[in-house]
């Protein structure tokens, strides 16, 4: 199954967990999101959406003013 990469860079919340939960309900049981976000804030909000959908959040790193955050739909 492959990796759908989420391109959420210059948006503010609550736009990257919006587009992260409409991408994660539409993609297939196992599928992998990779979502890219410049927001401080996508940090705690991915970590804490994650928490409450139960869906697997991988990864989370930060590169130079980029998150990257990969998550598996349950």
């Amino acid at each position: 199954m492959s990796t759908v990469t989420l391109d959420c860079a210059n948006l503010n919340c609550p736009l990257p967990i919006l587009r992260l939960s409409k991408a994660i309900n539409i993609a297939a049981s196992g599928a992998t999101i990779e979502m890219v976000a410049t927001d401080p804030g996508s940090v705690k909000d991915v970590e804490a959406w994650a928490r409450q959908t139960g869906h697997n959040l991988m990864e989370s790193r930060q590169e130079g003013g980029r998150f990257t955050f990969v998550v598996r739909k349950n």
